[in-house]
Order: C-alpha cells, then sequence, then structure tokens
C-alpha cells in the first residue's frame, strides 16, 4: 500500500522535484516489500513460486519508478505533477 499511496500523494505536489522526492521514497517502499517477501519466504509464510512471481512484479514495479523518476529529474523537461504527458 505504500508504494502507491506515495505516487499519488506526490501527484499532488507542485513542482517536479517535489514529486520525484515522493518517487524516491515509493522506490525505498518498493525495496522494502521486497525484504518482506523475501522473509515471508524464509518464514514460509508463502511458497517460493509466489515469492518468484511477487518479487518480479515488485522489481517490474521499481523499474518503471526509476523511469518515472529519470523523466522527472532530466533538465529541460518541463512536467508537473498531474500531467498527463507522464504517460506518453
Amino acid at each position: 500500500m505504500s508504494v502507491p499511496t506515495n505516487i499519488v500523494e506526490g501527484s499532488g505536489q507542485r513542482s517536479p522535484r517535489e514529486f520525484a522526492r515522493f518517487i524516491r521514497i515509493s522506490i525505498n517502499s518498493a525495496c522494502e516489500l521486497e525484504y518482506h517477501l523475501m522473509v515471508s519466504r524464509d518464514i514460509r509464510a508463502i511458497k517460493s513460486a509466489d515469492f518468484e512471481s511477487l518479487s518480479a512484479q515488485t522489481v517490474e514495479v521499481r523499474k518503471m519508478l526509476h523511469g518515472l523518476l529519470k523523466r522527472l529529474t532530466t533538465p529541460g523537461i518541463n512536467i508537473k505533477p498531474n500531467d498527463s504527458n507522464l504517460t506518453n
């Protein structure tokens, strides 16, 4: 829940720099989630196959967040939070 919550909170900010800060927090939350998945697997709360699938999805989300962060922090690109250009 923390990853999407931070993205939504960040999208309400006034500048790309502020939005980028929340994207960084979301990336950190995704890393934390990956650790929780490892612990869950290690204590056998989830099956290894479930861990593999969920971990791969978490890595994919983290890659997408890094791409968004790069776009937000690239000089010369004028993107405002809630800008429809974020999806293009």
